[in-house]
């Protein structure tokens, strides 16, 4: 149920790798308590709760299911298991924030999406991107008409050399449902059709290649069988098209490049990291009487809480939460699409019935 009136969430924390650094950002909230963390490496799961003084410690997911006092869970988990926990909370009366994407398939997805829609506890998938102040003050300008109707994008986000614990269930396709474009992409193809306010996808055109990981891996005499590097172009039915690209290895400068362009017929934007960081600059392009202008945003002042925030805001002031389990569907259906495409080497199209096929 959503809770409206309650001062405090009491929230659990399940998978340790990136939900540690989660559990900081929920403890700078005000009306959160981490109520108890659950890992099944015992090494970690004491690490962590020794870190942040939490003393209710599960090594299994499913007793923490049976807690009546616990509101909420934060599923930091390999892919694979983010609809069968996602769903086996909401049942047990939990509301839930689930890590992108929202799940490894799109058949997973869509049973969580449609359970979802069928109880009161709330799911919110965890696109972070889109809370970034710059992102924010993006969209404003977009939904005030700066741009005019966009008609082409590009998004990115390529890393020189960086595997998620390269050997682990990240390149591993039945764990984590392919590479760079599931992990990295799908954040910036979230934030790119969130900025277009999610149009219609038409039909996919995808690439998928993985020649340094290959040669890497045998190397280290690991296993690998997920794409290092992702690119593919998306049309809509409204006639736009966008260009998404993802790599975990590339023979690039930048340690990490991150941008989101975006064509409109009035103006353009662009949203990119600084010298290979998580440091973001933001622009406007437009012509003005004959003019061309340059517009820097300046988002010093500007708050904007993070996702993990949103999440909390969202249960105790009853609201619905934005990053919605019906917009996670949308990426998962084009993230489907992508591999399909990928794999056929063929042009992946959404027919009227929403399922797909190739031609």
């Amino acid at each position: 149920m959503i809770v409206g009136t309650q001062e405090t969430l009491r929230i659990a924390v399940v998978g340790l790798g990136i939900g540690s650094h989660h559990i900081e950002i929920l403890l700078q909230h005000p009306r959160v308590r981490i109520e108890a963390i659950c890992d099944a490496d015992p090494e970690r799961l004491n690490a962590v709760g020794t870190r942040f003084g939490i003393d209710r410690r599960f090594s299994e997911y499913e007793r923490i299911l049976e807690s009546t006092s616990i509101d909420a869970l934060v599923l930091a988990v390999p892919n694979h298991l983010h609809a069968e926990m996602s769903i086996a909370a909401l049942e047990a009366g939990k509301h839930v924030l689930c890590e992108k994407p929202m799940a490894a398939t799109l058949e997973d997805a869509r049973r969580l999406q449609e359970f979802s829609a069928t109880v009161e506890p709330i799911l919110m998938i965890n696109f972070s991107f889109r809370y970034h102040h710059l992102s924010r003050m993006l969209k404003e300008q977009i939904e005030a008409g700066v741009l005019g109707p966009i008609y082409y994008g590009r998004s990115v986000w390529h890393r020189r050399f960086g595997f998620p614990g390269f050997g682990g269930w990240f390149g591993t396709r039945s764990s984590s449902g392919g590479g760079p474009m599931i992990d990295l992409g799908v954040h910036r193809l979230d934030l790119a059709l969130w900025l277009m306010d999610f149009p219609e996808p038409e039909s996919i055109n995808a690439a998928t290649y993985n020649h340094l990981a290959t040669e890497f891996a045998a190397d280290q005499a690991r296993s690998f069988d997920v794409e290092d590097f992702a690119t593919g172009m998306i049309r809509f039915t409204n006639g736009a098209t966008l260009a998404v690209e993802a790599s975990w290895a590339a023979n690039i400068r930048e340690r990490e490049f991150m941008e989101t362009r975006l064509l409109g017929t009035r103006g353009g934007l662009v949203q990119r990291n600084l010298n290979g960081e998580y440091r973001f600059e933001a622009e406007i392009y437009a012509r003005e009487k004959n003019n061309l202008i340059t517009k820097h945003l300046d988002g010093t002042v500007y708050p904007v809480p993070p996702s993990l925030h949103e999440f909390v805001d969202t249960i105790l002031d009853g609201r619905r939460p934005d990053a919605s389990p019906e917009q996670g569907l949308v990426v998962q259906r084009i993230l489907d699409g992508f591999y399909r495409s990928a794999e056929s080497g063929r042009t992946v199209y959404f027919s009227e019935d929403r399922e797909l096929r190739s031609v």
